[in-house]
């Protein structure tokens, strides 16, 4: 059998530091897969560049002048991870067997490659790189990222535990993965959804090669919340159920206030009448948040704007 094209999806914010230590590093995997047979020589890199304001697509150009497996494209504007893969994977769909997508700092193990495309030649047509451990990560990352896959569990959509985005995808997942329409991406709920045959590889994750995340608290908060958004309505549902439990409270409050008045017993109410107002507000202005992320998410995709634009291409 022929062997299959592997096209290594890369995106890229202000990664200049990084790219030539990964480029070096990934090439060298390619290399090794095409002596082992496992990949044709006509595999190469795409390097996804997503507006950056460093000197990253100067880099890239660079890095593809020298050798021609490393191909460019630079989106006009900046749009996020999710986007610039999205956009990636989109270039290669047609010009590739199957594609890897990994990010620049080199933190995902590249040669967990080697073990994905095996998994591919055998018939496997989606392989998650999943992280065998957080040994790596501080204690709140740690606390938080588990937090965060329960909640998901709970939330009923399907996730892959510790796996984030590092993962071969077949020519005909990818393009499955076309035919979803929406805005807000969250690729990692996406995918599952897919179906199709798939596999596992562990890998022990390292420190980045250089330069600095792209990931502080904020944003893994906001990717938090648009993953749930995207593929959940239990928020709205809990809002609901607690109403109903304060609609129990408050009829036996009410209760022992009726109570209290036939019996003619009368103490000062304001500290509990403050508490109530302050906890009723508060809840009160949650659940107008939880909804509102809704009507915003709802309001993004009813536009059906162009996800992404590419600007640049440097590809022959």
């Amino acid at each position: 059998m022929k062997s299959p094209i592997i096209a290594i999806v890369i995106p890229c914010y202000n990664e200049e530091q990084a790219l030539p230590i990964s480029a070096d590093k990934l090439l060298s995997v390619l290399d090794q897969m095409v002596s082992m047979g496992l990949a044709s020589s006509e595999s190469y890199i795409l390097c996804c560049n997503d507006g950056s304001k460093d000197k990253t697509w100067e880099t890239i150009s660079q890095l593809h002048a020298k050798d021609n497996r490393i191909k460019g494209i630079s989106l006009t504007h900046n749009r996020g991870h999710q986007y610039v893969l999205l956009a990636g994977l989109m270039s290669v769909k047609d010009h590739c067997d199957a594609a890897i997508s990994i990010d620049a700092d080199l933190q995902d193990d590249p040669e967990a490659m080697i073990e994905m495309v095996k998994q591919f030649n055998q018939g496997k047509e989606i392989v998650y790189g999943v992280r065998s451990s957080r040994a790596t990560d501080t204690w709140f990352k740690r606390t938080t990222a588990h937090g965060f896959y329960s909640l998901q569990k709970k939330m009923g959509f399907e996730t892959i535990y510790d796996h984030a985005d590092y993962r071969l995808m077949s020519a005909r997942a990818i393009d499955f993965l076309g035919q979803y329409g929406e805005s807000n991406l969250f690729l990692r709920g996406i995918i599952p959804q897919i179906g199709l045959e798939t596999a596992i590889v562990t890998y022990e994750r390292k420190e980045r090669v250089a330069g600095e995340s792209k990931y502080p608290l904020k944003k893994m908060l906001s990717f938090s919340i648009n993953g749930i958004t995207s593929f959940s309505a239990k928020p709205m549902r809990w809002i609901f159920m607690v109403g109903l439990i304060l609609l129990v409270v408050d009829l036996i409050v009410a209760i022992y206030v009726l109570i209290s008045y036939f019996e003619h017993v009368t103490t000062s109410g304001w500290p509990s009448l403050m508490l109530s107002i302050w906890f009723l507000g508060s809840l009160i202005l949650m659940s107008i948040g939880i909804v509102g992320e809704y009507i915003g998410r709802i309001f993004t995709e009813v536009k059906h704007r162009p996800r992404y634009f590419i600007d640049k291409t440097l590809w022959d």
